[in-house]
């Protein structure tokens, strides 16, 4: 299992669309409006890297509104 956070930057106005947009996908834990360089937080969930970065291309990037997103694999200490 491959856990990420994926920080999103949204067109001004459009946070609450692609919060609405992205919580609804399939992989997809909590979302979050939040303040600061990026708009929009949302963890995702995947069996592997490769369906990671499918959601991520297919759920978040693919949402209307969104500009730029930054996905951080969470990591294990």
């Amino acid at each position: 299992m491959v856990r990420a956070y994926v920080l999103i930057q949204t067109d001004a106005g459009r946070a609450a669309d692609v919060v609405e947009h992205v919580r609804h996908a399939p992989g997809i834990g909590e979302v979050a409006a939040v303040t600061g360089p990026y708009d929009v937080i949302a963890q995702i969930e995947a069996a592997d890297v490769a369906v990671l970065g499918r959601t991520v291309l297919d759920s978040v990037q693919s949402a209307p509104g969104v500009v730029r997103t930054l996905t951080c694999p969470i990591t294990s200490l």
